[in-house]
């Protein structure tokens, strides 16, 4: 078991999911992950409702704000400081697409674009600290820019995180203080060309190619059948709803 209690700034800290139906969504993803979802303050916030596994939070999960929304699954990075982090991403040729905005005693969220046209979001925790199990069966993995334009992405998440970019054949690992905590490559070839860059999450699977057969049977799709590597071995599948996610075991 992997938990977290605290987050340095520049470390992903969340991922949560915009959905057309959250029951359908809370369903699948309690049928796969064995996630459940506490929707006790849903009406506070929005409809915006956590989920747990085994009394941990783990992800979020909110209905779409707007029609014509597509359902994804957005991914956020820890801040000391969403005001500066907001001049970090202006001043490095970002947009500010929501400002910071304090979440009851929660925390603060901000949402911005990057110069590559992908979309992220930071938070500063307050009482919610973020991801509470990480790196295991079900729990948050791994986050991964698909970027149309490497060359403008990583100079951009450098300037504004403190990131450095080892980068290696075909993929780039993005590091803070030496360890890896985020990747990018290029927007693999089946992507439609009109999706623009995305940020997309992977959670812990024991079983890569079992639990993209899951997904299958749960009404979902299967992306990109099982890859294998030597420290690693991942799929990419989507819900129901099209929201795409990764499933990633690592070797060593």
């Amino acid at each position: 078991m992997t938990i977290k209690t605290s987050y340095a700034p520049g470390e992903p800290i969340w991922v949560d999911l915009a959905s057309p139906d959250l029951d359908k969504s809370i369903a699948f993803y309690g049928s796969l992950f064995g996630w459940t979802c506490d929707q006790s303050r849903g009406e506070e916030f929005g409809g915006y409702a956590n989920f747990s596994k085994d009394g941990k939070k783990v992800a979020g999960i909110m209905p779409l704000m707007q029609e014509g929304m597509p359902a994804v699954w957005s991914c956020y990075v820890c801040t000391d400081d969403a005001d500066k982090t907001t001049a970090k991403v202006t001043e490095a040729g970002g947009s500010v697409v929501a400002p910071p905005m304090a979440v009851a005693e929660l925390g603060t969220m901000a949402v911005y674009s990057a110069t590559d046209g992908s979309f992220f979001g930071v938070w500063q925790p307050g009482e919610h600290l973020g991801s509470e199990r990480v790196k295991e069966e079900g729990c948050f993995a791994w986050a991964e820019l698909s970027t149309r334009n490497q060359e403008a992405a990583i100079p951009f998440y450098e300037a504004v995180f403190g990131w450095s970019a080892n980068r290696q054949e075909g993929y780039t690992e993005f590091q803070l203080g030496g360890t890896s905590v985020a990747g990018c490559m290029d927007t693999p070839e089946m992507v439609p060309a009109e999706v623009p860059s995305y940020w997309m999450p992977y959670f812990g699977a024991d079983d890569p190619a079992a639990k993209a057969q899951e997904v299958a049977s749960l009404g979902g799709t299967v992306l990109v059948p099982l890859v294998e590597m030597d420290q690693l071995s991942f799929s990419v599948v989507a819900d129901p709803h099209g929201s795409a996610f990764g499933l990633l075991k690592m070797n060593a």
